[in-house]
């Protein structure tokens, strides 16, 4: 690969600031598909005589969730497939159905938390809205429209230190109360143009100044917004930051930096495809922050589905063949050493920046690798000179979790968790290392090309 480890940086930073929701990323990520020559498909339709050796193919599932596979020249039914899943979820601040709130002159609107945010670092940044809106036709249809208000309009503001003099050595928060974010002065608002009838009957449970911004970017009347799907998220782009440019600043790390990786791994190896007798494949699932119960999460049938579907045919156990032959790496972000806090990580498992991607093993199987799975990621690791890193985390803390475990005993799949190493996980401000884009986009790259002939000599059953 001859592009620098910055240019790499580069191009997440592109991704990651045109994705301020999972449906954005879901749509950016198939614009870089479209891009490599990958040719939509749809669920709901017939694949019988459309997947073909070397077709290269990808379908959504409610906008948020995204699976893209490219079918080696060599496959034949009951073959495995070499599978890279991550997510494009981030923990966040997302509005409730009934958002109109006014409180002391102010218009505020009403959100839910979603995830395990780092909640206290919402205050005082420059917030907006991000995501789906429902919005009727004239001909009495409804379509689904990506939104996007690019400058902040919300703000979640801190008391002042007067105010709460502890606030400074013990801050607190109530998650339904301090989290209401202001959006503009009630005074202000009145003698603007907009009035409470610019919605529909539905939107009249949002502010209509909220109602003819969401309006406005979609080109549409207030009446035509039938529904949304909003997150609020920080409007400062991501950066290439550090005394050196060594370290990626940006929200939603966790986990679009896995999910930008996968992507151009799997368009990276398309050239060696012909020779492959696996698919390829990378499954962006929604809904990972919440536990992954969702008919768009890993918990779903979706993935199970997509194989049995791609293994139908005279073969009646080309499926249960194919899974025995089969390898996901789950990638999720990882935790690296914090400086300020180095006691929080077991002495001999202290994963840092560009020091290359990291292992994640658990022994009560928070994690889904295993002595086989590791094995197999080290050695194409070695035989590219792509450094690998372990993590364990201490017997005193409790572990996260990822969609490695779920997929891995719905399926009975081989499975490795691993993932760049950050700090300030699930902060809306999070930092990671530029030397680990293209590590991780090597590594994965190597997966999809060589996995298949690496597997013939693994012997395990």
């Amino acid at each position: 690969m001859s592009k620098s480890s910055l240019a790499y940086a580069q191009d997440f930073l592109d991704f990651v600031n045109n994705s301020p929701s999972p449906f954005h990323a879901v749509e950016e990520s198939k614009k870089k598909l479209e891009g490599a020559g990958f040719v939509e498909i749809k669920e709901k339709e017939s694949w019988a005589g459309l997947i073909k050796q070397n077709g290269k193919y990808f379908f959504t599932r409610n906008k948020s969730s995204i699976i893209a596979f490219a079918v080696g020249g060599k496959f034949v039914q009951g073959n495995g497939v070499s599978i890279v899943g991550a997510h494009t979820d981030s923990p966040c601040l997302k509005m409730k159905p009934i958002s109109k709130k006014e409180k002391e002159g102010y218009l505020q609107v009403g959100v839910q938390t979603y995830g395990g945010g780092l909640w206290h670092t919402w205050f005082d940044r420059d917030l907006s809205v991000a995501g789906r809106v429902m919005v009727a036709n004239e001909d009495g249809s409804y379509q689904s429209r990506l939104v996007r208000i690019a400058r902040p309009i919300l703000r979640v503001p801190n008391l002042a230190i007067h105010l709460d003099r502890g606030s400074g050595e013990n801050f607190t928060l109530n998650k339904e109360t301090h989290l209401t974010p202001v959006l503009a002065t009630a005074a202000k608002a009145l003698n603007s143009k907009a009035v409470e009838s610019q919605g529909s009957d539905e939107m009249s449970k949002h502010h209509s100044v909220l109602i003819e911004l969401l309006a406005k970017e979609l080109g549409v009347s207030g009446e035509k917004i039938q529904d949304f799907e909003l997150c609020l998220y920080d409007t400062q782009p991501s950066a290439i930051g550090g005394a050196m440019d060594e370290f990626i600043f940006s929200p939603r790390l966790d986990n679009l930096l896995m999910s930008h990786c996968s992507i151009d791994a799997l368009i990276n190896s398309l050239e060696s495809l012909s020779e492959d007798a696996n698919i390829r494949m990378v499954t962006l699932f929604d809904h990972e922050e919440i536990g992954s119960q969702s008919a768009y999460g890993a918990n779903s049938h979706l993935l199970e589905a997509t194989l049995r579907r791609l293994q139908s045919g005279e073969n009646t156990t080309g499926f249960e063949e194919s899974i025995h032959k089969s390898f996901m790496i789950s990638a999720d972000m990882a935790h690296a050493v914090h400086p300020n806090y180095p006691e929080k990580h077991e002495e001999n498992h202290r994963p840092a920046m560009h020091k290359g991607l990291v292992i994640k093993v658990n022994a009560n199987q928070r994690y889904a690798t295993t002595s086989a799975t590791s094995l197999a990621i080290k050695a194409l690791a070695k035989s590219h000179h792509i450094p690998l890193q372990e993590f364990v985390v201490r017997n005193d803390m409790g572990c996260g979790s990822t969609i490695g475990p779920i997929l891995s005993a719905k399926l009975g799949m081989r499975t490795i968790d691993v993932g760049a190493p950050q700090l300030s996980m699930h902060s809306i401000r999070e930092m990671c290392g530029t030397e680990d884009v293209k590590q991780s986009i090597q590594l994965f790259t190597a997966f999809f090309e060589e996995y298949q002939q690496l597997d013939s000599k693994i012997m395990v059953d």
